[in-house]
């Protein structure tokens, strides 16, 4: 995160206040909340405050893991190492070079040079295809029918985009490491089964959708947690516009780049994959902008980041910065937390009402 700074200022800002400033849960239950990730009320009641407390704790911390595994912070079990673990790392680099102030920014472009070609004309194709759309849009803008069956279709096909350890082109021995992690932590769960799981099955007609325009942080969430937690959603929606809105105006080695397609295209991508639909976006874009690996790389990361690799990582915009990368994650991180919000603080709401 030290990459972008302002965003890590803006992150911590909110993480300390949950954590450490005044609020309706006990210290000690706030941290219990942030390992477990895992609210069981017991015999306990919980007051309304306390309870948009915990939602929001376990909404940071379960993105938080998305971030964590995409950017490559997680040890993977080697058995050439005493201890068998070893942090994974990122086009050559480990990550302890990020703490160390090693430049990392252009590792992507001095490793090896199998497959740059092909990676500058998938540079060049992808801000081909932006400049296409960005003229459609001004010539003719889609009908709200056709935005809608756009929307559908995407969110259809996301229930088959399949995560890592299941894709096809990623041979499974890439991932046993992982599976051996999950292992050694299963004594500790009461159900391991317990996980991520589609809004809709594969195969229904008719899928569930959220509107957004009915249930919007911006009018509904935001005003309920800070009414119920005080000063907290302020922290957040600077926390969600300053990674929306966060530009370098750079892709890879081209500069003065208008980046704002692609910057909704992948936060709306992750909020279609939970069944989101903003009406005044066309759904088509996201088709155009995130190939098949990325989409791949995006399900993964936000609904099993555990199962990410080193693999998926490099798989996607191969001419891209280190730094790019991880603003990419920062977007898919805080696009899964609004998603999460979105859902418990309309469930909160209906049951004020």
């Amino acid at each position: 995160m030290s990459l972008h700074t302002q965003y890590l200022e803006s992150f911590l800002r909110s993480q300390f206040y949950m954590l450490r400033m005044d609020g309706p849960l006990p210290l000690p239950h706030r941290h219990y909340i942030a390992i477990m990730k895992l609210v069981k009320t017991g015999e306990n009641n919980w007051s309304l405050p306390e309870l948009v407390h915990a939602v929001v704790l376990l909404a940071h911390y379960h993105a938080l893991a998305s971030f964590v595994f995409g950017s490559g912070i997680n040890p993977e079990r080697d058995p050439e190492i005493s201890n068998g673990f070893r942090l994974i790392p990122v086009n050559n680099f480990c990550v302890c070079d990020l703490a160390n102030d090693n430049n990392i920014e252009n590792a992507s472009l001095t490793g090896s040079n199998f497959g740059i070609v092909d990676s500058l004309s998938e540079l060049e194709a992808l801000m081909e295809r932006m400049k296409r759309l960005q003229e459609e849009r001004e010539d003719e803008e889609a009908s709200q029918e056709e935005m809608t069956t756009r929307f559908e279709k995407e969110k259809k096909e996301s229930l088959f985009v399949v995560s890592g350890d299941t894709f096809h082109s990623f041979p499974h021995s890439d991932f046993e490491d992982d599976m051996i992690i999950t292992s050694d932590v299963s004594r500790y769960i009461e159900d391991p089964g317990f996980g991520y799981e589609d809004f809709a099955r594969r195969g229904e007609e008719h899928l569930p959708t959220f509107r957004a325009q009915d249930y919007t942080w911006e009018n509904h969430g935001f005003s309920l947690v800070n009414r119920l937690y005080s000063d907290i959603g302020h922290l957040l929606d600077e926390k969600f516009r300053m990674v929306y809105n966060l530009t370098y105006n750079t892709m890879a080695t081209h500069e003065d780049v208008d980046t704002t397609m692609l910057r909704r295209a992948l936060f709306n991508y992750v909020h279609c994959m939970f069944g989101i639909r903003y009406d005044d976006y066309d759904y088509g874009e996201v088709n155009q902008l995130l190939e098949r690996s990325l989409k791949v790389y995006i399900k993964t990361v936000t609904c099993y980041p555990e199962r990410t690799t080193k693999r998926m990582y490099d798989s996607y915009w191969r001419q891209f910065k280190h730094s790019e990368k991880v603003h990419v994650n920062l977007l898919l991180m805080e696009a899964r937390m609004q998603a999460e919000l979105l859902y418990a603080l309309r469930a909160i709401t209906r049951h004020l009402t």
